[in-house]
């Protein structure tokens, strides 16, 4: 058997096959926050694609960190029924489901959040033209609580596990990079203060919901900026977050004040597929829990090269999968050797995430 469709296991929880599909904000819920039935149709068609583990759209943690227009919620226990439908229908079928936690930070407006966006240190994101405010100690301990909170609403929710998003820039990623956290307290400085935010919670999540749950995490590895993260702390972030028990890391990069975030429009050839896989591979070297690798990965030669090759333990695809859902499928029963996605990028829909050229008939 190929090595892409075997089981895998990431703490408790037994994975199908090595394909992920990599958090993706969907536009889909209601202006409140709440699960719709787009999003239902979504998951189930993923999962009947044999996704072995799919990873939701970000769901935000306190109402100051909504970074989108209908964007999930999870800050309240009214969201958790509305939730559940989604771990509901994935489980007809094979496939696993975590939820994906979040707080957008400074990439956010006052007009959405509804307050001034915050940050580790008040660094103004050229990207979003917002200048934040420096959130306090007190404020950073309500966070942590927040997030585990969302942690065990997500349990309650029936999700399979869950994900913190420490990437991409959010506030977890400001946290961690020097560029936005300039702080001169016990949450900023060096990499394990910079990282203290993110074991806070992981602690937390473990006092809650045990050693069992499942937590895994998307971790920058570069923020591609002048003094930003770099992949060096990247790797002792991995080794600290493993030794505090996180069960797997998917690996990304980028930023949108970089200029340069984590879907890179254009195709590119299959050498150059996977552009986070080398980082990947660099962190799988300094820790025994699995690795995710992505990066404009379209083709199955290569996301099995990744893996048998051990740059990586699982590959994760967004944009291939919301051209067809049933990639994953259709490359176990041989009907297809690459995604026909293009990544034009035009799948970001504020109206939901469709393909473009499907939708134009191309």
């Amino acid at each position: 058997m190929d090595i892409l469709f075997s089981p895998l296991r990431i703490g408790s929880l037994l994975v199908p096959n090595r394909f992920v599909r990599s958090a993706t904000h969907d536009f889909m819920a209601d202006d409140e926050g709440h699960v719709t039935d787009s999003h239902v149709k979504l998951y189930s068609r993923l999962a009947e694609g044999e996704v072995g583990l799919i990873v939701t759209g970000h769901a935000h943690v306190q109402p100051s960190g909504q970074a989108s227009p209908r964007q999930m919620a999870v800050h309240d226990d009214r969201f958790i029924g509305g939730l559940a439908r989604i771990p509901e229908a994935v489980h007809r079928f094979a496939s696993r489901v975590v939820l994906q936690i979040a707080h957008a930070g400074r990439q956010t407006k006052e007009k959405l959040c509804g307050c001034v966006p915050v940050s580790p240190s008040a660094v103004h994101d050229p990207a979003s033209k917002v200048m934040p405010r420096e959130l306090s100690s007190d404020e950073i301990r309500s966070l942590v609580d927040d997030f585990v909170a969302a942690g065990l609403r997500a349990r309650r929710a029936g999700f399979d596990g869950l994900q913190l998003h420490a990437a991409h820039g959010y506030l977890l990623s400001s946290f961690l990079s020097p560029h936005t956290n300039r702080r001169r307290d016990e949450w900023g400085g060096p990499v394990e203060n910079r990282a203290r935010a993110l074991v806070e919670i992981l602690r937390g999540l473990r006092s809650a919901l045990g050693r069992d749950y499942p937590v895994i995490v998307k971790l920058n590895s570069t923020d591609f900026l002048e003094g930003g993260l770099t992949l060096e702390d990247a790797v002792r972030i991995a080794v600290l977050i493993e030794s505090e028990g996180i069960d797997g890391i998917e690996v990304s990069g980028g930023m949108a004040e970089a200029g340069r975030g984590s879907v890179w429009p254009g195709l590119r050839t299959e050498d150059e597929e996977g552009y986070f896989a080398e980082n990947a591979a660099r962190i799988k070297q300094a820790v025994q829990v699995p690795v995710f690798a992505l990066g404009g990965i379209r083709t199955l030669a290569v996301a099995g090269r990744i893996v048998r090759e051990g740059r990586a333990d699982l590959v994760s695809l967004s944009r291939p999968l919301i051209r067809d859902p049933f990639l994953v499928r259709r490359f176990r029963e041989g009907s297809a050797a690459r995604s026909e996605c293009t990544s034009c990028n035009k799948c970001f829909n504020p109206r939901g995430i469709r393909c473009a050229e499907l939708a134009e008939g191309r």
